[in-house]
């Protein structure tokens, strides 16, 4: 075993927190900004990337594998959380809005994780937290939330968090399942994926669900996410009131966008 043995305890329904039992000398990496709670003689240090081995050695090395994660819209630093006592301590970690968080012990998924950029929330030391590049040009000009996802290896315990209500899927080999690229969260590395346009002007344009999908092929597992962040802020958005002489906003197609620039009034 190459990363630290961690216990855990998940608490909560809808807005869950993670419970991290750390023994002495035991460390945890988290997200800047996710820390809930944690007992005395717990060290918290600010690192580049996320300590594991795989960043290289040196500070060129770190400088790298800290660079990386800006391409995924994360922060430059991770912090680690470190039992520096001689009795078991507990920290904690809580999800950013409501929804699952998804322990993942990555020595029984072949040791690889893919993920959307923002859903890694924590794991135990020694767990490389990079960047996974898609293979296909498409992917990469047309993906959105799927351009670049984070690439999770090791073979300790990683935590995921996602929203709304999680459906863990098994993809039998030569199985095809296409999924809104918002509420893709994970899987498996050995799926197959792709980006592919969903056809058709008007279904593009008033069908309401995005100008694309993502394309899984087995075998492997995927976890999908009914309420992606990005549809939750914008129907929040989208519900606020609206300042005087300010245009109203469309939702839920371009159809909507076109209507507001035409100047279109929906009262």
């Amino acid at each position: 075993m190459n990363n630290h043995e961690i216990d855990y305890k998940l608490y909560g329904d809808d807005m869950q927190f993670v419970e991290v039992e750390l023994d002495p000398q035991e460390t945890v990496i988290a997200e800047a900004g996710s820390l809930m709670m944690m007992d005395d003689h717990i060290n918290m240090e600010t690192i580049f990337g996320d300590g594991s081995s795989n960043n290289g050695n040196g500070i060129v090395g770190k400088l790298l594998g800290a660079g990386k994660r800006v391409l995924t819209g994360e922060s430059l630093f991770m912090t680690t959380f470190t039992n520096t006592g001689t009795g078991k301590r507990r920290v904690s970690f809580a999800s950013p809005y409501p929804g699952k968080i998804i322990p993942m012990d990555l020595s029984e998924i072949d040791g690889k994780l893919i993920c959307q950029k923002d859903a890694f929330l924590a794991a135990a030391k020694g767990v490389s937290v990079r960047v996974e590049f898609q293979r296909k040009i498409g992917t990469g000009f047309f993906g959105g939330e799927g351009f670049i996802m984070q690439k999770m290896e090791g073979d300790g315990m990683t935590f995921v968090h996602a929203g709304g209500t999680i459906h863990k899927r098994e993809l039998s080999a030569g199985e095809t399942l296409r999924v809104d690229t918002g509420c893709l969260v994970a899987m498996t590395g050995n799926v197959d994926y792709n980006i592919e346009f969903v056809g058709g002007i008007k279904t593009a344009l008033f069908g309401g669900e995005g100008l694309f999908f993502a394309t899984l092929h087995g075998p492997g597992t995927v976890w999908i996410q009914s309420l992606p962040f990005s549809r939750l802020a914008s129907r929040v958005f989208a519900s606020a009131p609206q300042r005087p002489g300010s245009s109203s906003k469309g939702e839920g197609s371009i159809a909507g966008g076109l209507f507001d620039i035409l100047g279109g009034d929906r009262r």
